[in-house]
């Protein structure tokens, strides 16, 4: 039976309707350091490198996982998770940046949509003769803008009266497929890249960060909502290879549930779910480079940026209902409240 999809390693009932996904596992502990004490939280790290907790904030289910770095661990976790759960997902994605606008380094910039930097691999980067252009830019894909308000009110409501740095919204990102080349950085490859940031901002003037991560997240977001309206998300995970034991075994004890999830029924297995669900998707991107002024940031300024993006986003998740119907069952889940402990679902 396909019980582990996720990675191989993660089953339904292990990953929550509302989702933080970040790069370091010890970004990801810092913020799971939030979660209620009760029910413990679960925890696993897979062969493939990710790192999931998965508890209750305030009572409300959440899953915080670490998926490293780029287009393809976004593609992993993304569509995988997806057929883990029914029902609705929402999905904020919190990272570190480079910023291309002027704002101090530790500013916190909630995108309102990204667009996509690829190498052209047609292009002849050992000649630089070649009709082809060295980079292809997409066009932008926009985050839910219910999602993306939550996110920045909720950045707004709770920055610490000693973090004195911005908080960007209305603003686009550029998310590179890789971290040298399609970010402009100059090494000993033949990139042809020396105009590439340049090229950027004058294609979009409101564009103010730079990342690896936040496009590809939206896109498949945005697309899965296609694919719900035209009845071609509901059908079986494509997914039939022998589930492998995950690297770092669970803290405590796994998921009961066994039952493959239908992503588009409701939570009681009736009928789809109408409207159909959801991904919704956003991101809150900690500016921890400046490539306009060339300052970094400090270990400490690192520290406390985090504490407070991480406590924003688990707030914004948690502060946007999800009707029950199309909440993930918790019978069996490693969220399940026991032993006469009261559920919130919201």
């Amino acid at each position: 039976m396909r019980d582990r999809i996720l990675d191989a390693s993660l089953r339904a009932g292990e990953v929550a309707n509302r989702i933080i996904t970040l790069g370091a596992p010890s970004r990801a502990h810092g913020v799971a350091s939030y979660l209620d004490a009760t029910p413990t939280p679960f925890e696993i790290t897979s062969e493939r490198g990710f790192t999931t907790i998965t508890g209750r904030y305030k009572g409300v289910p959440v899953s915080v996982i670490a998926i490293g770095m780029g287009y393809p661990n976004a593609d992993f976790f993304v569509r995988e998770v997806r057929e883990c759960l029914t029902g609705d997902m929402l999905v904020v994605r919190l990272g570190s940046c480079g910023s291309l606008i002027d704002v101090p380094v530790g500013s916190v910039v909630a995108p309102k949509g990204s667009i996509c930097v690829t190498r052209n691999y047609d292009y002849d980067f050992v000649t630089g003769s070649s009709q082809e252009e060295p980079y292809r830019l997409s066009k932008p894909v926009m985050a839910d803008p219910v999602l993306h308000d939550a996110v920045v009110k909720s950045l707004r409501a709770t920055q610490p009266p000693e973090i004195k740095t911005s908080i960007v919204d209305h603003t686009l990102n550029a998310s590179a497929d890789s971290f040298y080349s399609s970010q402009g950085r100059q090494t000993s490859f033949p990139d042809h890249n020396s105009d590439l940031i340049p090229r950027l901002v004058a294609a979009h003037k409101d564009l103010a960060t730079l990342e690896m991560e936040t496009f590809h997240i939206l896109h498949l977001a945005a697309c899965w909502a296609i694919g719900a309206k035209t009845g071609t998300a509901d059908a079986a995970p494509p997914l039939h290879h022998a589930a492998t034991a995950p690297s770092i075994p669970p803290v405590h004890a796994p998921s009961t549930q066994t039952r493959i999830p239908d992503v588009a029924a409701s939570a009681t297995g009736a009928a789809p779910l109408s409207p159909p669900p959801r991904i919704r998707a956003a991101a809150a991107q900690m500016v921890f480079a400046s490539r306009t002024s060339q300052d970094f940031i400090t270990p400490q300024e690192v520290a406390a940026i985090e504490a407070w993006a991480g406590r924003a986003v688990l707030e914004a998740l948690v502060g946007l209902e999800i009707k029950p119907d199309r909440l993930h069952e918790e019978v069996g889940s490693v969220w399940e409240l026991k032993d006469g402990a009261e559920a919130v679902r919201r």
